[in-house]
């Protein structure tokens, strides 16, 4: 039940929340108050005193706003409510007095510093502090620390505002920083000099703000000012982050998150962030035909033609890769249709049934872990299959949801229990008393890893069942960004992958790199990286990133989002549904689409729910039959998150955290 106040605030009397804190209230206000400890989604510090605030009638000193709630505010002698000014002579003082403190050891090397233009200390300073310092002491001087290959450390302009190490202890489960000493000996570090071990550590560098902390792999190669930036969506894994895509000219400099509530809140992985040097590098930019064993660039005119006459009159499949958007799925699935031929998608194997949408994406959407009191796991390691989900989950374990796993245990960054790894354990929670998980808003949550084996329908039946049981929701955990789109489209055949190629002279690869194509087919491999999809193929064919295409893309739990181009593809390549459009027109089967808003509309035709941008359907549909259970045990579906798709694997910096990574699961020897 909410616990409204009135108060006044510079003279604006607002009605809010009791348990608001004074910055939070300010913020309903409209009126903004300066802050470096503070950060709305981290617990509350109160050591940088740069909010604050004058409570009229309290103690006769300024408060920091962001550690007092609006109900611990005395009213009136008359019981108005409460006044507290924002811009008066003593906050205006008081402010300058925190500024003047701050800026005693901090070294001003704006110039150089690649914080430069967007940092809060150098913004607040113009904006609050006085013009010049009284203090003329030494400034002091602190080692840095070494974080590893993506965190650059500058720590003489640390303020200890400590939002890194509260991050990392709350957010991502390290608890490998912290602060010693006290006073002008207070320092940052990390335990024992360690590198940090966690896929979302990049985080910290959005949230310094100063210069203490910035990214390695982006330093000194541009200025904010320089940048043209994107608002765009991320496609490493199937969550859908919202990112923004930062441009100089045609190259990709960095890539930072956005805010969303509903599915990444402000946080993004650190294959999302630093994977953008992987889209420079082992790019197609031309045509390629295979002669005597050997790819030689080719026009486009003769690529398209060869490859028309090589599926003219021949048994077709197509095959949808990790990364393609939900246009060029729908635009290959008519072409390769029209032609008699079969598409797939779940190119991975996993068994996902065609049309019932409640069973393929699941009933849940990614918010309901927030209030879920229990939470079951199945065939799942959601820290290496979506970091920020898995961010979540650990945010609900704080508030005392109790989660359970049924699969490979692994170090989730939070205490869970392990009812098995095989199916006799899924199989023995289904017979056994599920009464403690009613009416505790329990939710469960199902990974590829549970799906890819011949009983994989059986084990999503047996979770619906559960989730009957229990009154709770689904969520179906998808590790590839395309594949629920392309499910939504229908580019499915029944039988799976192994129906799709059973026969087929010729095949359509649309991106999909993690695939072991046998020798036989003819192959024609459209995508943007020369990976192991364009070693096989007789015919390569460029096309664009995800970052250089308009495209739709369709998340774990449903939700269509859009993707904007940031940047243009290199050389030759283009946009992955012009080529279809292009060799339709060779084929003499012409799609019925000139331009990406009529093929839009020819989507939307055959798929309503995907006009509904940035909103997650109601998914209905029976329930799946409970099939017999087998007896393996459930893997997990990903070996190394650092090298996942295409892009990952150009990547020199993915690349490196891989070898760290396992070096450092490697056994120690004794002298270490």
């Amino acid at each position: 039940m909410s616990d409204l106040r009135k108060i006044n605030i510079d003279g604006t009397e607002i009605e809010v929340d009791g348990a608001m804190t004074l910055i939070q209230a300010c913020e309903e206000a409209g009126v903004e108050i300066p802050r470096f400890c503070y950060h709305e989604r981290l617990t509350i510090a109160g050591n940088c005193r740069m909010c604050l605030v004058e409570v009229v009638g309290g103690p006769p000193k300024p408060a920091a706003s962001c550690a007092m709630q609006v109900r611990d505010l005395r009213p009136g002698p008359e019981g108005q409510p409460p006044v507290v000014k924002t811009n008066s002579p003593m906050v205006k003082k008081a402010r300058e007095g925190v500024m003047e403190f701050m800026l005693i050891n901090h070294p001003l090397d704006c110039p150089i510093c690649d914080q430069g233009g967007e940092c809060d200390l150098q913004d607040q300073a113009m904006a609050y502090g006085i013009s010049e310092s009284r203090f003329k002491e030494p400034k002091r001087i602190v080692d840095d620390l070494d974080l590893g290959p993506l965190i650059s450390t500058t720590m003489t302009r640390c303020i200890s505002c400590t939002r890194c190490v509260r991050f990392t202890s709350e957010v991502a489960g390290l608890t490998q920083m912290g602060q010693t000493g006290r006073g002008e000996d207070a320092e940052i570090v990390s335990y024992l000099n360690q590198t940090l071990d966690s896929n979302m550590q990049g985080n910290i560098i959005d949230l310094c703000p100063v210069g203490a902390l910035t990214s390695k792999p982006y330093a000194f190669t541009a200025r904010p000012w320089e940048l043209a930036k994107t608002e765009t969506i991320d496609v490493m894994d199937a969550l859908g982050s919202n990112i923004r895509v930062d441009t100089k000219g045609r190259e990709v400099m960095r890539i930072m998150p956005r805010n969303n509530d509903g599915v990444n809140e402000e946080w993004i992985s650190d294959k999302t962030r630093f994977v953008w040097d992987g889209l420079r590098r082992q790019r197609l930019d031309r045509p390629y035909i295979r002669d005597n064993g050997k790819l030689r660039p080719a026009t486009w005119g003769e690529a398209l033609s060869k490859a028309a006459g090589a599926m003219k009159g021949k048994k077709v499949a197509g095959l949808i890769g990790d990364l393609v958007p939900v246009e060029a799925a729908f635009a290959l699935k008519q072409l390769v249709t029209g032609l008699g031929g079969k598409v797939e998608c779940r190119t991975d194997n996993v068994r996902l049934p065609l049309d019932i949408r409640a069973a393929y994406v699941g009933t849940a959407a990614i918010e309901d872990i927030d209030g879920a009191k229990a939470i079951l796991l199945i065939g799942s390691d959601p820290r290496n299959e979506s970091p920020v989900l898995n961010a979540r989950l650990r945010k609900a374990w704080t508030r005392g949801a109790d989660i359970s796993l049924i699969g490979q245990p692994v170090d989730l960054t939070f205490d869970y229990t392990h009812l098995g790894t095989d199916r006799a354990a899924l199989g023995a929670v289904l017979k056994g008393d599920t009464k403690d998980a009613l009416g505790k808003d329990t939710l469960v949550i199902v990974g590829q890893g549970a799906l890819r084996e011949a009983d994989g329908l059986a084990v999503l039946a047996h979770a619906q069942k559960y989730a009957e049981l229990t009154e709770s929701k689904l969520l179906v955990l998808h590790t590839a960004a395309s594949r629920v789109g392309a499910m939504d489209v229908g580019a499915t055949t029944l039988g799976g992958m192994e129906a799709a190629l059973e026969g087929a002279e010729v095949i359509y690869n649309l991106g999909a790199d993690e695939v072991q194509i046998d020798a036989g087919a003819f192959v024609i491999y459209q995508g943007s990286h020369g990976d192991r999809g364009a070693h096989r193929a007789d015919i390569v064919l460029p096309g664009a990133a995800y970052t250089e295409e308009n495209g739709l893309f369709v998340n774990t739990e449903g939700r269509p989002q859009l993707a904007m181009r940031a940047g243009f593809a290199p050389g030759e390549a283009k946009e992955n549904w012009a080529i279809l459009r292009a060799l339709s027109a060779e084929l003499d089967a012409t799609l019925s689409y000139d331009s990406l808003a009529q093929l839009r509309t020819a989507m939307i035709a055959e798929v309503p729910h995907l006009a509904k941008i940035d909103q997650v359907p109601t998914n209905e549909g029976a329930a799946l039959e409970l099939g017999t259970l087998g007896k393996a045990a459930f893997l997990t579906v990903i070996k190394d998150f650092y090298l996942t798709n295409p892009i990952t694997r150009a990547s020199e910096v993915m690349a490196e955290l891989s070898a760290n990574t396992k070096a450092r699961g490697a056994e120690k020897i004794a002298a270490e």
